[in-house]
């Protein structure tokens, strides 16, 4: 049964890094209310459905993930709605359903779409000079842990359950020891995106969490007050960079416009003043063997969990 205390850090989680009010703000589909256009009204009015999660960017950053898809809509010609989406189980379900076209989604989503129901690459962002990003297991400035086996009976939180950095790594590195996360941290909770478990840890509401180190990065740039609480204790191999895709029915000319738009995004002033703004130098060509290290980790993971 969950302490009182740690009921109290899920309610703090909660509010934590709540969406302000300002004209930035990026017009969004509430998905509770189900404004969700008919396939066929889609087809009809040209529409291309795009989703961009919190877990992708720092609530700040989607103003310019919003201002990205406006650059996309005027180079393909057609109306682009940007969707919000909780977390990458529905973004995944929405992909399958055609409820949405493409989306950016995190490297295990893609892996798991893509074995289900033929998920396609489009690009993948490169930034801070590599696509490629790390899981950091963070900790409060302050904590004497060093290292992730002094994190053994502590709390500990995760991002999204399919989450590759802040979820799926923690896990692997931890059954590579013998345990799993439900025996090794005394209480683990989903933040439900990276920017709140790096506020988490940084108001020592957690004692440790895994995180996307291009947002750890992004925000130790645009707010090193917060990252300055926190200290990195472990960054593990590199992954190939969450990619932008599309479901396989997609119309093949509109697909692959919206494929030459990412990859020359960098090389037009408006598309390199947005693609600047989210840290982003550029959007590169990937292909699925690159996300092999994320399926192998996922396979050797899964495999421990049936010999229990």
């Amino acid at each position: 049964m969950l302490t009182s205390r740690f009921i109290s850090l899920l309610m703090a989680l909660a509010f934590l890094v709540a969406p302000g009010c300002s004209k930035e703000e990026p017009k969004k589909i509430d998905l509770g209310k189900r404004e969700v256009l008919k396939n066929a009204d889609r087809a009809k009015t040209g529409v291309i459905r795009i989703a961009v999660g919190g877990m992708i960017t720092p609530k700040e950053g989607l103003a310019y993930y919003r201002e990205f898809l406006d650059y996309i809509g005027d180079e393909l010609g057609k109306p682009v709605e940007y969707v919000d989406i909780p977390s990458y189980e529905e973004t995944n379900k929405m992909l399958e359903n055609r409820n949405i076209d493409a989306a950016i989604v995190c490297s295990g989503p893609y892996v798991d779409g893509h074995k289900k129901f033929g998920l396609e690459l489009l690009a993948a962002p490169k930034a801070f000079g590599a696509a490629v990003y790390y899981s950091y297991i963070i900790v409060p400035k302050e904590s004497s842990a060093k290292a992730l086996d002094d994190l053994k009976g502590k709390t500990f939180a995760f991002t999204d359950p399919l989450s590759n950095s802040g979820k799926l790594v923690p896990e692997y590195l931890l059954a590579k020891k013998g345990y799993s996360s439900s025996t090794f941290f005394s209480k683990t909770v989903y933040s439900g995106s990276h920017d709140k478990s790096i506020q988490a840890v940084a108001g020592a509401l957690v004692d440790g969490a895994a995180v996307d180190s291009l947002i750890w990065e992004y925000l130790a740039r645009t707010k090193p007050e917060m990252t300055a609480k926190t200290r990195i204790i472990l960054r593990s191999e590199p992954y190939t960079t969450p990619p932008f895709v599309a479901h396989p029915a997609m119309n093949p000319s509109v697909k692959e416009k919206l494929r030459t738009i990412l990859l020359t995004a960098h090389t037009t002033p408006k598309g390199r003043e947005i693609l600047e703004k989210m840290m982003t130098e550029r959007y590169v060509a990937v292909e699925d063997r690159d996300y092999d290290s994320v399926r192998d980790m996922k396979k050797w993971v899964s495999g421990r969990q049936k010999e229990r």
